[in-house]
């Protein structure tokens, strides 16, 4: 596996601005303190959604001094700015419609209360608050689902400032979890693009392949197998291009390119419901016309297009 000298540039939540000071999160205290401080920035997750403000210039996250009610909800330190500015995430109550398991819902409130998606306002934030919302949303979902001890069955408690869960019967410490996915343009010797439709996608959308890392293998061994899995290629000369947090609920994409010979595609079924080689002209043409869906702009997916392609895709969120 290589590593190309041209790697994907303005990946969604792969930017920097937000200094975790990982080393402040052992001070049992430091909540409770930032909590009483005004200066302190709190931004407050609701199901799966914060409330922000979008505007011509892009969008803001509404952030807030901390409330009296925030010292009895799951709270977690997100860093500090360039200014020191502290940073405070916490899990608010769930919406209306939700039981509070963080449902995906629409990408607004609906209700016209500002509330928004991470998928829907990310790529419009600047990489300080892109990143906030990103580590709070996979946080938040690690904590609803890991609030009992996969060793004995016993609740857990948030430690560490958020970052860390305690058993509370035998004390082992339970970390947030990550799941690494591969994601890759495969490109034959034509230089087209070979794109597939998931299994219950509906017509005209497509996307490059995708699967997750399995235990004992490489990134690039997780490349090959995928594709071989989904459409029945082999593929040679994989190189990384790019990665990206992806906190739905809480994983890592990891990007490539590689490349194929083309010949038959064998799909897998369960998966895959067609694939297909794509020339530059029809990827431009399909997605003028609106009879290719590509993803959204957010999506690491996108950049690995428009890396192939040669220019961005306008027009299209």
């Amino acid at each position: 596996m290589g590593r190309p000298a041209e790697t994907l540039a303005n990946v969604t939540l792969a930017g920097s601005g937000l200094d975790r000071r990982a080393e402040l999160r052992t001070d049992r205290h430091l909540l409770g303190r930032l909590l009483a401080v005004p200066d302190t920035r709190v931004l407050e997750l609701r199901g799966d959604r914060v409330a922000a403000d979008e505007g011509p210039d892009g969008a803001r996250l509404r952030l807030r001094p901390p409330e009296a009610s925030d010292g009895g909800r799951l709270a977690v330190f997100l860093g500090a700015d360039a200014r020191d500015v502290m940073y405070v995430g916490v899990v608010g109550d769930p919406l209306p419609h939700e039981d509070g398991a963080g449902g995906s819902g629409p990408a607004t409130g609906g209700e016209g209360d500002g509330l928004v998606t991470l998928r829907h306002v990310a790529a419009d934030l600047d990489d300080l608050e892109a990143g906030m919302f990103a580590t709070l949303l996979a946080l938040a979902n690690w904590h609803r689902s890991h609030g009992h001890c996969a060793r004995c069955g016993a609740a857990t408690q948030p430690q560490q400032s958020g970052w860390v869960r305690r058993c509370t019967n035998e004390g082992s410490e339970h970390y947030p979890r990550t799941d690494v996915a591969v994601i890759m343009s495969v490109v034959d010797e034509q230089d087209r693009l070979l794109m597939a439709q998931g299994a219950g996608w509906g017509t005209g959308r497509y996307s490059v392949l995708a699967g997750f890392l399995e235990p004992g293998e490489s990134l690039a061994q997780a490349v090959a197998r995928e594709v071989r899995e989904e459409v029945g290629l082999e593929v040679f000369d994989v190189q990384y291009l790019g990665d990206q947090p992806w906190p739905f609920p809480t994983s890592l994409m990891v990007g490539f390119t590689a490349r194929a010979d083309s010949g038959a595609l064998r799909l897998q079924e369960s998966e895959i419901a067609d694939a297909r080689w794509f020339t530059r002209d029809e990827v431009r043409a399909g997605v003028a016309d609106g009879s290719l869906a590509v993803s959204s702009r957010l999506s690491i997916s996108r950049r690995l297009v428009e890396h192939w392609l040669g220019h961005e895709i306008t027009g299209v969120r």
